[in-house]
Parts: C-alpha cells; sequence; structure tokens
C-alpha cells in the first residue's frame, strides 16, 4: 500500500513539472537556404502556446543582423484543441553577398496566472546571399533570337496613303494659319526659366501625380533623379545624366560653390540606386524624405541676383 502511494506521489510531481515548465516554443525559417543578391528572403516565426498565454508579437526593426526588412507580410492564428500556432511572415533581401546568420529573436509571454512576462527566442537561422556567377570568357548572347516579321506590302501602302493625307492636311490647316497671323500683327513674349524655376516646376508636377503613392515606386525615383540630375546639367554644365553617382558627386566635390548639398546629394542620389538597381522598396517615409531632399538641393544653390544701383539723375538746365 505504501508503495502506491509513493509511486502516485511520483507521477503526480512529474505531472505538476510538466504543468509549469517551459509552455511556450519559438522556431524561425526562410523558404530557402540560398538567394542571390536583392532576392526576396520570406522569413517566418512560429510560436506555440497554449490558449491562455498572452503572447506580444515580435518586434523588428529595419533590419534583422545583415539582411535589411523590407516589410512584414502576414500573421495569423492556428487552433488545434486549444494548442495555438502564432505565425508571422516577413519578407527580408541581402544586398551583400555573404553567409548571414539571421540572429534570434525574443518572444515575450505570459500566462494568466504569472505576474510578470517571461520570454522565449528563435532559433538562429543561416541562409547565403551570393550574386550571380559570370563567365569572364563568355560571349554577349540575345535571351532570344530576333523575330523576323514578313513584309505586308498591302499594310505598307495603307500607312503610306494615310500619312500622305495626314501631311496634306496639316499642310493646308498650318497655311490657313499662318495667312490669318500675317494679318494680325501680335507681339509675343519668349518667357525663359531658370534652371531652378524648370527644376522646382518639374518636382512640384511629380509631387501631383502621386506616383509612389499608386505603387509606381520605381518611376518615381527615376524621374526624380532625371529631374535633379538635368538640373545639375543646366545650373553646372556637368553631363549628369551620363554620369554615374561617384562620377558626378566627384564633379560636384570640385565646386566651392556646391559644398552646402553634397551629403544630401549623396543621400538622394544611393537611396534612388538602391531602388532602380537593387530591387530595393523603400518605406514611405523614404519616398517624402526623397522629395524634401530634391527641394533642398535646388533652393540651397540658387543663385544670388545682386541689385543694380539706380544711376542718380540730374536735372540738365
Amino acid at each position: 500500500m505504501v508503495r502506491k502511494t509513493y509511486f502516485f506521489i511520483i507521477i503526480l510531481l512529474v505531472g505538476s513539472y510538466s504543468l509549469f515548465g517551459q509552455t511556450v516554443t519559438a522556431n524561425a525559417s526562410t523558404d530557402k537556404k540560398a538567394y542571390l543578391v536583392g532576392d526576396y528572403i520570406n522569413y517566418t516565426i512560429q510560436i506555440q502556446h497554449p490558449k491562455n498565454e498572452s503572447i506580444i508579437p515580435p518586434t523588428i526593426q529595419d533590419t534583422l543582423g545583415a539582411l535589411a526588412v523590407i516589410k512584414k507580410d502576414t500573421s495569423f492564428d492556428t487552433d488545434n484543441n486549444g494548442a495555438i500556432t502564432s505565425t508571422y511572415k516577413y519578407i527580408l533581401s541581402g544586398y551583400d553577398s555573404a553567409l548571414v546568420l539571421i540572429p534570434p529573436v525574443s518572444i515575450q509571454y505570459k500566462g494568466s496566472s504569472d505576474t510578470a512576462f517571461q520570454s522565449v527566442s528563435t532559433n538562429p537561422v543561416q541562409v547565403l546571399v551570393s550574386t550571380l556567377k559570370i563567365s569572364p570568357g563568355g560571349k554577349i548572347k540575345d535571351v532570344k533570337a530576333p523575330i523576323k516579321i514578313p513584309l505586308d506590302w498591302k499594310l505598307i501602302l495603307l500607312w503610306a496613303l494615310a500619312g500622305i493625307i495626314i501631311l496634306l492636311a496639316a499642310y493646308l490647316l498650318i497655311r490657313r494659319y499662318l495667312k490669318k497671323r500675317s494679318l494680325i500683327p501680335e507681339i509675343q513674349k519668349i518667357i525663359i526659366l531658370t534652371p531652378h524655376e524648370i527644376a522646382l516646376n518639374s518636382l512640384h508636377d511629380l509631387e501631383e501625380k502621386k506616383l509612389w503613392q499608386q505603387g509606381f515606386i520605381k518611376e518615381y525615383h527615376s524621374n526624380i533623379t532625371e529631374i535633379i540630375r538635368r538640373y545639375f546639367e543646366k545650373r553646372y554644365q556637368l553631363p549628369a545624366l551620363e554620369l554615374t553617382t561617384s562620377e558626378a558627386l566627384e564633379l560636384l566635390k570640385r565646386r566651392s560653390d556646391t559644398e552646402v548639398i553634397l551629403n544630401v546629394t549623396k543621400d538622394f542620389l544611393n537611396n534612388a540606386d538602391m531602388v532602380k538597381f537593387a530591387k530595393f522598396i523603400p518605406l514611405n517615409s523614404v519616398n517624402d524624405e526623397m522629395l524634401k531632399q530634391a527641394y533642398e538641393i535646388v533652393n540651397k544653390t540658387i543663385p544670388t541676383v545682386k541689385k543694380e544701383e539706380k544711376p542718380e539723375v540730374t536735372n540738365v538746365p
């Protein structure tokens, strides 16, 4: 009888240990182990916990180890007879080739009978980010062979006839317009805008289009950098549209009147290059900052115009 009592007590102790032991586990994983530079890395955190446990969702900043956090994707819970699995998905990306270790992420939780939060960490995850393999001795090849379209002479003649009709109609309209214009003399003013006026007007028009708000992020960054580079060409006579970012910055450094915009120009062009060439999807705050930086570059380099002194007028007897 005593042995049965001891055996029963041992079973109760083991059950109590299991009941009050670690009840929350966290696991991290990626969809693959190897990626190319700029690829999306699907990173998943799964937290298994009882229904009565309060879980604080993981907090992840803009970077996770050596990887950039593009966005938080989805999160959902699944219930399996009281055992809850909370799933959190993120999209990461790497821009340097390396063997990257994604560090553990701390998860805070608290049971219904606990007075303070406890924590559990995910496992570290290792992924390989590499660049495309390039064969130095290889030849440049087309993705597909050029497609040869056979000539349709009937269609060509039809287009030629339509072109002749359009040209004839345009000639008659222009002739009629010039004839009327010659009867009424007009004085036209030619307004020549300065480089900074052209740039500010273009930035205002781009802001009104709201490209990145509609999802056209790459087009937005291409347009805004073209406006600034074209401004540099007209303001400083630099071939900015044909230069790389580093080449353009080097030429600006050689001028004494561009010192006030060197840092903001460097950040502005580097952010645009990441979007255009590294498949980087910037945060909304970065898109807004790009427009502010563009306005700052133009406004800080507007040339000062000296006021002309008015000549004294003397009365001539």
